[in-house]
């Protein structure tokens, strides 16, 4: 699977198996496809691991998540999440976000506004760069 042009974050994917009418409003609005997106090895490790997670959620999630691109770490991806977290001081699961989306040239959806603007500086730099 192929094609991704967009990277969601774990509290996208939580708000989208919510039905928060933020994310459902972006995704009809920009007219976004669940095949189009892609999710992080590290979004499913936060959104399967609750200790208090009932099976049906665990389908629903999984369910979701075989929709969408998985992206695992990789070689590039742990090298830029590095330089991202000395530069940024983002906690190590947003570093890793913001450094996927960075080497798989996708955008990030996220609720995260603290995490959403660190993003706009990184691309911002990055541009400056190329």
């Amino acid at each position: 699977m192929s094609g991704s042009k967009f990277l969601l974050d774990t509290n996208f994917v939580i708000g989208l198996l919510k039905g928060n009418e933020q994310v459902v409003k972006y995704l009809m609005e920009h007219s976004i496809k669940i095949s189009e997106c892609a999710y992080s090895f590290i979004s499913r490790i936060e959104l399967l691991s609750y200790s208090n997670i009932t099976n049906s959620e665990i389908v629903e999630i999984t369910t979701l998540l075989n929709a969408m691109q998985y992206l695992a770490m990789t070689p590039a991806i742990e090298n830029t999440t590095i330089t991202i977290r000395r530069q940024y001081t983002l906690k190590v699961p947003d570093a890793i976000i913001a450094a996927m989306a960075l080497e798989k040239n996708l955008e990030l959806l996220t609720l995260d506004r603290k995490l959403a603007n660190r993003m706009k500086e990184i691309l911002t730099q990055a541009n400056n760069i190329s």
